[in-house]
């Protein structure tokens, strides 16, 4: 699979017009990065897809077409954006716990364990009747057999995931119903009038539209930084107990503002409520079924405002046994074989992860496209739109564009090798040095006009 072939799939899936796709040029060719998989045709194709879809929109607004151009390198450095970032030119910011990881179980297996988040560290711990210690969750998980433990933490709304041969996820129920899904879904939900695009800076494709973002970590969050990066007015919404990882907060947070509202009580509810009826787009990270049981699903959100675009991303998609499982991009690698293949190819002991969070990347930049696709729908024939999306349909997506042979040899690409693709703003964590937007639009570049912001540093209204 070549990045031109890759888009094309994505454009042609959306029902896009195809003759847009001669204003795009792509460079670059896989490995450019350490695996076998075609991370940087996935890299390219996922983030032209979004500049294009930009530089449509911007079309609807002014009559005027123009150029989108991706480098493979710097699609591949956007795909590492959380490891490029520094702060004050100090170190790579810690990004895990040290419990997270792969661990060996009783019957020869091997699970990996997500223990990011405080309240998953001790859940897990719970389950295990250890101590907070590598060493000691080690020994305990050598009494138990791969396949009950993943289990057994799922059931109790930890996150982990057995380590699989593409073969085995091949069998289960919940691959079989992947299987049955497109790459993603853009559905019209309610009928609404025509909106045209809203007058605004004719240098921005997006200016005018509002995007509330209620996502958290990577894929959610890189779809709101890409609207945001191409001029929307993007508004985070976090709850005020809800756990968040700093430098994720930092490098997916340019470019928006940023809001605490608390879904627990009425008053947040009709906060939000309130928020949703002026939002053009409404981005959501969520298990599938969460937000709707507070009433904030996507049927509901049509009511309240005709011509919405909701954005569901999920880890293992909303449909067979796993869609309320929790997830995380690492754990789907694990779980569906890719870090089963990556082993494999490099001869490693350990199961083995793809250079880069690019099932979270890749996810990101498809709900920031499908989102883009539905407003210019609902610009030329109306209505209200759900767009779907999940981690787990883009990593088979990837599985199918085949392997690069010994492509794990490729040499890693460190800060000081992509220096040209980072910008820095003084912010108020210090000076942000960042990853810049892979996208170039020839009239409209994309560019982040707000510096990151601490969470809930703005009130919880539209400007």
């Amino acid at each position: 699979m070549t990045p031109e072939l890759a888009l094309q799939h994505i454009w042609t899936l959306a029902g896009c017009d195809p003759t847009a796709l001669r204003s795009v040029s792509l460079s670059g060719d896989d490995p450019g990065l350490p695996s076998v998989f075609r991370v940087g045709s996935l890299a390219s194709a996922t983030i032209a897809a979004t500049g294009l879809a930009a530089a449509d929109y911007h079309r609807l607004r002014t009559g005027h077409r123009q150029h989108v151009a991706v480098q493979m390198r710097r699609a591949l450095a956007s795909f590492r954006s959380e490891r490029y970032l520094r702060i004050d030119d100090g170190p790579p910011p810690a990004l895990r716990d040290p419990v997270t990881g792969f661990y060996a179980t009783r019957d020869g297996r091997r699970i990996q364990l997500h223990t990011n988040f405080p309240h998953h560290l001790q859940g897990v711990l719970e389950v295990l009747g250890c101590e907070n210690d590598r060493a000691a969750v080690a020994a305990a998980i050598r009494h138990w057999d791969g396949a009950k433990l993943d289990q057994t933490l799922a059931d109790a709304g930890l996150c982990a995931a057995l380590i699989r041969t593409p073969d085995e996820w091949a069998v289960l129920e919940q691959a079989q119903a992947l299987a049955g899904l497109p790459l993603f879904e853009i559905e019209r939900i309610g009928d609404a009038p025509v909106e045209p695009p809203r007058r605004g800076d004719a240098n921005r494709p997006l200016a005018g539209v509002r995007v509330l973002d209620l996502s958290r970590i990577i894929a959610g969050p890189v779809a709101g930084r890409a609207l945001a990066h191409h001029g929307a007015d993007v508004l985070m919404i976090n709850g005020p107990h809800l756990p968040n990882i700093a430098p994720l907060v930092i490098d997916n947070g340019r470019g928006k503002r940023s809001a605490v509202v608390d879904l627990r009580d009425a008053p947040g509810r009709e906060t939000l409520r309130g928020l949703a009826g002026g939002a053009d787009v409404f981005l959501q990270a969520y298990r599938p079924g969460a937000l709707a049981a507070r009433g904030f699903g996507p049927e509901e959100l049509a009511r309240v405002r005709p011509g919405i675009v909701y954005v569901s991303v999920s880890a293992y998609g909303h449909e067979g046994p796993w869609a309320q499982r929790r997830g995380f991009d690492s754990l789907v690698q694990s779980a569906s074989g890719i870090a089963w293949t990556e082993r494999q190819a490099a001869g490693w002991d350990e199961p083995k992860h793809l250079p880069c969070q690019a099932l979270d990347h890749a996810t990101g930049y498809l709900a920031a496209f499908g989102a883009m696709v539905a407003l210019a729908r609902r610009a030329t024939e109306g209505g209200s739109w759900h767009v779907r999306l999940s981690l787990a349909q883009t990593g088979r997506w990837l599985q199918s564009f085949g392997l690069v042979q010994d492509g794990w040899r490729a040499p890693d690409v460190s800060s000081d090798d992509v220096s040209d693709c980072l910008g820095t703003v003084d912010s108020t964590f210090g000076r942000v040095r960042g990853v810049l937007p892979a996208e170039m639009l020839d009239l409209t570049p994309a560019f982040y006009a707000l510096p990151p912001v601490e969470v809930g540093a703005d009130s919880a209204s539209w400007k």
